[in-house]
Order: C-alpha cells, then sequence, then structure tokens
C-alpha cells in the first residue's frame, strides 16, 4: 500500500460508475467493457489506489451492477483503500450525493471522477488535490481548439463562439467534502435534478470554483465509435505516442557532519549525523533531479540553483526536483521511472524506503510503482565505506513527443 502525505485530513476518490452507457452501443455497460488486458473501470481504479495521497476509493455502480462490479474489480478486491461499493441513483447528480453521504465524515478533499475517463494521469490528481485545497473546489480543464458555434433548433448554424476563454472540462474534479456534501443536499431538497457536472452544482450553491490545467489525454469514452478497436489501441496508446524516450542518470555525494538526521528522498531519516550541503543535502532528490534534467537535456541542478546563490541556502530539495519535472510538462513530456541507490553503510534505507518512495511519488506526481528505491554498501572500501558520508545514483527515464529533428 502506498503511504499517503496528506497531512490536512484524508482525500477520498469516488468514481461514477452507476450509467448503463446506452450512447457506447449495445453490449456490457462501457465501465465494464475491456480496455486491453482489463475492464475500463478497473483501469480507471488503480490511478487512485496507486496514489499516495488518495486515502480511500469508493465506485458508485449501479443497480444490478454487483456482479460486473466484481468481476472488473478483480485485481484489486481486498486492497486496503477500496471500499465497499455504493449503490447510486437514477442521474449522475443523485449517485455522487449517495456517494458523499457514504463517506466517513473526516473527509476533507474528495476527488469525483468518471469511469469512462481512464487515462487521466497521477499528476492530474495531485495538482486536482493542491487546487481544491487552495481554492475549496476546482475542475480540470483544457483549451478548446475546434471552433465552436452555436446551433439553431433547426440544425442552422449561428454564431461562432469565442474560444479564447471557454475551456473542456473534465474529471477528476475536486471539493470540501462537507461542503460539496451541503450544496447536494440543498439541490436534492430544492429539487434541482439537472445538474450533470459537479463543479456547476458547487458554483450554484454558491462556493468558488476554479478551472485548473487539465489533460488532452484525459479523453471521456461515450459513444460507441470510440469503442472501435483501432481507436482504443490509439487511444490508450496516447502515453506510448510520446516515442522519444530518453534516459538521464545522476549522480550526488554529500559528507557527513553534526547533526542528529539526514535528509534523503525527502524523508527525514534519525542518525548520529547529518549531511553537509548548501541546501539540505539530499543526495537522493540532488541525483534525481539531474537524471530528469539530463534526460531532458537540459543542464544540471548545480545550473537552474547555483550553490553560489544564498536563495537556495538550507532549501528543501522537493523544490529542484519540481522544477525539473515542470520543465519535462512544459516539453509536452511525462515522467515514465525513477530510479535511485542511496550508497553508504548508514543509516539503514529498508525501513524508510515506502516512505522515500511516496515521498518522490508526490514530488514528481507519477505513481508509486514508478518509482524505485534501492541500498547498497561499498564493502567499507572508499569515503562511503569509511563512513565519511553517502552518496546516491538515479536514472530518470522520460517520454516527450517524437519531433523528427534528430541529426
Amino acid at each position: 500500500m502506498a503511504l499517503s502525505t496528506d497531512s490536512s485530513g484524508r482525500t477520498v476518490a469516488l468514481i461514477c460508475a452507476a450509467g448503463g452507457g446506452l450512447r457506447a452501443g449495445a453490449g456490457a455497460p462501457k465501465q465494464y467493457r475491456p480496455l486491453g488486458a482489463q475492464p475500463m473501470l478497473a483501469v480507471a481504479a488503480r490511478l487512485f489506489l496507486d496514489h499516495p495521497d488518495v486515502a480511500e476509493l469508493r465506485v458508485i455502480i449501479g443497480r444490478g451492477h454487483d456482479d460486473p462490479y466484481r468481476d472488473a474489480m478483480a485485481p484489486w478486491l481486498g486492497h486496503p483503500k477500496l471500499g465497499e461499493p455504493v449503490l447510486g441513483g437514477a442521474t449522475r447528480q443523485a449517485s455522487v450525493h449517495a456517494g458523499l453521504q457514504a463517506l466517513d465524515r473526516d473527509v476533507d478533499i474528495v476527488l469525483v471522477h468518471d469511469a469512462a475517463r481512464p487515462f487521466a494521469s497521477a499528476a492530474l490528481v495531485s495538482r486536482a488535490i493542491a487546487a481544491a485545497r487552495a481554492h475549496g473546489g476546482a475542475v480540470p480543464g483544457v483549451a478548446v481548439v475546434d471552433t465552436v458555434c452555436a446551433v439553431a433548433a433547426d440544425g442552422e448554424r449561428g454564431a461562432t463562439i469565442d474560444r479564447a476563454g471557454a475551456r473542456a472540462l473534465q474529471t477528476p474534479q475536486a471539493f470540501r467534502h462537507a461542503t460539496l456534501l451541503a450544496a447536494h443536499a440543498r439541490a436534492a431538497a430544492e429539487g434541482r435534478e439537472d445538474f450533470t457536472d459537479d463543479g456547476a452544482l458547487y458554483a450554484w450553491a454558491g462556493h468558488r470554483v476554479v478551472v485548473f490545467e487539465g489533460e488532452a489525454r484525459n479523453v471521456k469514452l461515450t459513444t460507441s465509435d470510440q469503442f472501435d478497436d483501432d481507436l482504443l489501441r490509439r487511444a490508450g496508446a496516447e502515453f506510448l505516442a510520446r516515442g522519444d524516450v530518453r534516459t538521464g542518470t545522476g549522480f550526488d555525494v554529500h559528507a557527513f557532519t553534526a547533526g542528529d538526521h539526514v535528509t534523503i528522498g525527502g524523508v527525514k531519516v534519525p542518525h548520529g549525523f547529518g549531511l553537509s550541503g548548501h541546501s539540505d543535502a539530499d543526495v537522493v532528490l540532488h541525483a534525481i533531479t539531474d537524471a530528469v534534467l539530463g534526460a531532458l537535456g537540459d543542464g544540471d541542478i548545480g545550473a537552474h540553483f547555483p550553490p553560489s546563490d544564498p536563495t537556495w541556502k538550507g532549501a528543501d530539495s522537493a523544490q529542484f526536483l519540481e522544477d525539473a519535472v515542470t520543465r519535462v510538462r512544459a516539453a509536452g513530456g511525462v515522467i515514465a521511472h525513477l530510479d535511485v541507490t542511496v550508497i553508504g553503510e548508514a543509516p539503514k534505507v529498508g525501513p524508510h524506503r515506502e516512505a522515500m518512495r511516496a515521498r518522490i511519488a508526490e514530488i514528481a506526481g507519477v505513481a508509486v510503482g514508478r518509482v524505485g528505491v534501492k541500498a547498497t554498501t561499498t564493502e567499507r572500501l572508499g569515503f562511503a565505506g569509511r563512513r565519511e558520508g553517502l552518496a546516491a545514483m538515479a536514472s530518470a527515464t522520460i517520454r516527450l513527443p517524437f519531433k523528427d529533428d534528430l541529426a
């Protein structure tokens, strides 16, 4: 189980999977149809089960869906984060209301996601949680790239709508749980049953909703033509479509100094010494940052955060890795995998490995399964063997949009 780094109240995800999927054509409801080797619902669920800041996942299902649900979620039944399914209502609004009512009162942030959006990323979930914590209500949106116009009842084309200020909204949408629950209760009491979007309902109740950056890959599978095998292969391979696979390496070393702990992998580990460095001397995050920058071909950590600059004295090294990951995203890329080996006789990494993986995953906005943390000694040889300091070597694999500009 991934360790949650959420210290401000629990974050729980709801997946809406109660619909009949009629627009998807004949066959099983779309959420139970195969997407590669697994049903679409199972693919969507894994995102939240793997995410370090999501404490629990509840799936809202339709009446009579008990058996399809169990079959689809077979890989995850028994997972410590997966709660019992919730029976939904006749509309999406009623289903979400039922899901909210089923949650414990200690839930702070609730994420509402559609099972029909199986391609969302861990980074998007992280942005949703951060935006909800900052603003109370937040929905992801992507810029509209098509020309949009109004259409009259008889089909005649109307005025073109300015797309500059328009966004196509997505899920997961994120809200303060108590506030969204109260908004749903008010809408139900007043007979408002026409909301198809929780952001709209939240705003109707008088609360502020912000739009944060969504993802083009986060498409919603709705109509029968989208379930064409070739189209699904293309959509499911969106990650693979970033065909420019890059690998970078990083290495860092810091000497021991007076202190009572070392910070490695973003985790404070008790030790008889500290580590000497201009920032917090986190050899793990420094090595990973250099590996990411190396894969991107964008210098090294010293070029972006010079040790001669007093700004970075004692700084949390998480911001160095965050900056490198932001540079990858700005280039249209994604982090595929991060791997690091700590080199030293002590302290022992094993007891803190999962906490380090969770923290690195949180900083990078990826699933914990995309982070590896290992440790080794030098058989008492060299500075590490003499317990004079710690070193770390890392590798990073990223994917960038392929451009035919390679020499």
